[in-house]
């Protein structure tokens, strides 16, 4: 079936403007002013926005992480995506030790099956770097996968040393792949855990002193280093502070071909949130910093000194000694309550995927830190651009799937786990009040939110095949 959206109003990276938008076999057919199609359902977006779907190009789904599991799967985290008007997403297929690029690709994907209601692709994370593991890199390309994570942290678990980050880059600049980093001082940070466990030091105001911003700081310098000699695209993940952002100022300064995110929970808290009694559910690396990082972050975005903003949505339940009820089913799995006592012992991470794009545009577009066409560049059109997805996602435009967020910038509500759509049994944001929600999101034209209303259908989210060469943004 046709559907022609009426009397909204469009806004891209580049445009603000009215217009009607004819959706026909999955794409934007045509945008144009009184347009008409015989037999068309016709969608009132009077007084309404109309913006692309949003893309979170950092999540971690059904993830292992110590003896535990993050706790939204394919299911789960893409109703929550839906819910906060994203509509594609890039997780990482996480190498183990010994395995094949393509056995842990095939891992991940069949989490997906039968589950996915979203568009998704993923990033392939490289932990254990051999000959055979080097000549199999570009057999990615084939399964549509353009982007390697590494690790410069997380010591005989993920990280990989310079040398072998330095030749999965010159690979990466070969192939027209883009390089992403988690980017702390994993030998530093190794050390002052230890160093805090022994002395006693198990608070969780202690999972932040043990990942100073000068670790993280230094492994920015160093990959934007590798990066200048290598020629490889590189994207920074989860940067949080000034200190760290001033390094990708630098290297792009010099003409290098680097670009960096940050995540919502890094504009809105600070490590203080650690010394809560509660302050398990604000761990996740790197942590949260000062204040001043908070402001300088949001003015960053705002100036371009970073070029996107992902979620690290990778949430555990807070007490998972209780089943949790999602959709009438109990779930039950260990969460944070694991580190009781010994802040090293909790799982990091945290929700965001249904978050994002209702704070940014709450605390961002309404109180004048962002213009709403920044907004959708940072969620949506720069992260398809990034990640070989622009112009099939990422912008309203002839052609384009149609990924369509229906807005109403004045609708309100107020943040609560109770009724958020991630399977998480809490909610960083709790208490927020919102104004600007989705009111209908559409995904390939087909409509999978319309309010409170659930529509969308387990398998029907189609894996992303990436194109490679992005565009250095």
């Amino acid at each position: 079936m046709s559907i022609l959206i009426k009397g909204g109003t469009i806004i891209t990276a580049a445009d603000t403007y009215a217009a009607d938008v004819l959706i026909e076999n999955e794409k934007i057919s045509q945008i144009g002013t009184d347009l008409a199609r015989e037999g068309a359902q016709v969608v009132d977006a009077g007084g309404k926005l109309l913006l692309p779907g949003g893309i979170d190009v950092h999540t971690h789904l059904s993830l292992p992480f110590f003896s535990t599991i993050s706790s939204d799967d394919f299911y789960t985290g893409h109703k929550a995506a839906a819910f906060g008007g994203t509509t594609s997403h890039i997780d990482f297929a996480t190498q183990r030790k010994g395995e094949t690029l393509k056995i842990a690709l095939d891992r991940w994907l069949k989490k997906a099956e039968g589950k996915a209601v979203i568009d998704h692709a993923v990033h392939m994370s490289i932990t254990d770097l051999r000959p055979d593991i080097l000549d199999e890199i570009p057999s990615m390309l084939d399964a549509g996968v353009t982007s390697i994570k590494l690790f410069m942290s997380y010591v005989n678990v993920y990280m990989l040393d310079d040398g072998d980050i330095f030749k999965i880059m010159e690979k990466a600049a070969e192939l027209g792949m883009v390089v992403l980093m988690h980017a702390e001082n994993g030998y530093v940070i190794d050390s002052l855990i230890k160093q805090n466990v022994a002395a006693g030091n198990l608070a969780t105001e202690f999972h932040a002193k043990s990942h100073p911003a000068w670790a993280e700081t230094e492994a920015t310098l160093r990959a934007v280093a590798l990066a200048g000699i290598t020629g490889a695209s590189l994207y920074v993940v989860h940067m949080t502070c000034e200190e760290v952002v001033d390094q990708l100022r630098y290297g792009r300064e010099r003409g290098l071909p680097v670009m960096g995110e940050t995540c919502p929970q890094y504009l809105f808290f600070t490590e203080d949130e650690l010394r809560r009694p509660d302050g398990a559910k604000w761990v996740f690396s790197p942590p949260l910093r000062t204040k001043k990082d908070n402001d300088y972050l949001w003015r960053a975005l705002a100036e371009g000194h970073l070029q996107s903003v992902g979620t690290d949505h990778c949430p555990f339940l807070f007490d998972g000694t209780k089943p949790l009820m999602y959709e009438g089913e109990p779930y039950q799995m260990p969460g944070k309550e694991m580190g009781a006592g010994d802040f090293s012992k909790i799982p990091n991470g945290t929700h965001g995927i249904e978050d994002r794009m209702l704070m940014l545009w709450s605390y961002g577009v309404r109180q004048g830190r962002l213009s709403p066409n920044r907004f959708v560049e940072v969620t949506a059109t720069n992260p398809a651009k990034i990640f070989g997805m622009y112009p099939k996602k990422g912008t309203i435009a002839a052609g384009s799937d149609a990924d369509i967020v229906i807005w109403d910038p004045e609708a309100t509500k107020t943040v609560s786990w109770k009724t958020h759509h991630s399977r998480t049994d809490f909610n960083i944001y709790e208490g927020t009040e919102l104004v600007g929600l989705p009111e209908k999101v559409y995904v390939r034209g087909t409509l999978l939110v319309d309010g409170e209303e659930w529509y969308g259908k387990p398998g029907s989210g189609r894996y992303l095949h990436r194109t490679p060469f992005a565009p250095i943004i």
